[in-house]
């Protein structure tokens, strides 16, 4: 077996794609976080968890068991009630990450002779659970629609089109209004993963499902919290019916020990933190003013209006010498190689931040004038 895992490993390493763990010097600008609206960072955000904390003195450090044994409590099913409330939906069910909650829903909600159809970019977790349930599966080409409405035509059973509302790797936004045109077309469920976009659209950090006013048009909406949030965990939110069906049947969410109260204290804080934020401005200014710098400045720019912007050097070792050159001059930039992307479409992925400064972002800007 040893020689089998050091041959795929040396295959990767040949491939200048072998991965490692990494601690990054923490003086230099972020540009790579998923931290987006600097809540991650804020010591007010820390001091409101701390002080909700210090109001439950008789919470445990841990869950001590599965939310269907002894890991429920009555302030995760209140948080749960405030999430569905603040996304306009019936209900919310909590997972202990954003890829649990994928995972759990895809798996468990497609039966045998059903159908799910996939955004060829979504995210891994995304991928994983539909290939763990009995559904035919198809890909369609990323954000085609026509090549959408032919799978369409040819799907059985109950229909699910998956897809995310901000595409983690390019940045751009899946054509929602559309989707769900043809979603009641024929009849089928259209599901959204809202990870890069919950904090970052709509009027109070909402996502881009309720930016457009299409909530009561998704079947089941994923707002993950480690990203804008800046803490854990993640969210299926639907109606009642979804609910109850995913405590019964999502097995990602029936056979782990549930979150305990500090993770789910740090989501109640986020979303409040959402409801009377500054950063989003902050943010949204941040995200203009670097799309002006770069405009023009080169073509490998993909086209954004999210908090990340991705810029194509073709090949592993260009895109990690680009990386480790801006990193050098102060910048934690990641370099997304393949086969996380396709090759010859390796990038930078360039993520903004409240918490980034104007010197910052016209300094980068600078450095990406190649």
């Amino acid at each position: 077996m040893d020689n089998f895992l050091q041959q795929k490993l040396e295959e990767r390493k040949a491939e200048n794609a072998l991965r490692a763990l990494q601690h990054y010097p923490e003086n230099l600008a972020d540009f790579f976080s998923n931290d987006y609206l600097s809540f991650a960072r804020s010591p007010q955000h820390k001091q409101a968890v701390e002080q909700l904390m210090a109001s439950h003195p008789n919470a445990k450090n841990g869950a001590t068991g599965s939310r269907l044994i002894s890991g429920n409590s009555r302030f995760a099913e209140e948080l749960e009630q405030h999430i569905a409330s603040f996304h306009l939906a019936e209900a919310a069910l909590v997972f202990n990450s954003g890829y649990d909650a994928n995972v759990g829903l895809l798996s468990c909600i497609a039966q045998r002779g059903d159908t799910i159809i996939c955004d060829e970019l979504i995210h891994a977790s995304l991928i994983d659970g539909a290939r763990l349930s009995l559904a035919n599966r198809y890909t369609f080409a990323h954000n085609n629609l026509a090549a959408l409405e032919e799978k369409l035509k040819q799907s059985k059973g109950n229909i699910f089109i998956v897809t995310e509302s901000v595409f983690s790797m390019d940045g751009d936004t899946a054509p929602l209004a559309d989707l769900c045109d043809l979603a009641k077309k024929y009849k089928a469920h259209l599901i959204v993963d809202e990870a890069h976009g919950l904090g970052v659209f709509g009027n109070k950090g909402e996502g881009l499902c309720q930016s457009l006013n299409l909530q009561n048009e998704i079947f089941a909406r994923v707002y993950t919290y480690g990203k804008a949030l800046g803490c854990h965990g993640a969210a299926v939110v639907g109606s009642n019916l979804l609910k109850q069906y995913l405590i019964n049947f999502a097995r990602s969410f029936i056979y782990t020990t549930a979150l305990p109260f500090h993770a789910l204290a740090c989501i109640w804080e986020g979303y409040r933190a959402l409801e009377k934020t500054e950063n989003r401005l902050l943010l949204h200014e941040n995200i203009a003013l670097f799309k002006r710098l770069v405009n023009g400045k080169t073509l490998a720019f993909l086209p954004s209006d999210s908090a990340i912007h991705c810029m194509l050097v073709p090949g592993n070792e260009a895109c990690k010498n680009l990386a480790e050159r801006l990193q050098k001059n102060g910048f934690n930039v990641k370099a997304i190689l393949s086969p996380t992307v396709a090759k010859g479409k390796e990038r930078l992925r360039i993520c903004i931040h409240a918490h980034n400064s104007k010197a910052e972002i016209y300094e980068l800007s600078s450095q990406l004038n190649l």
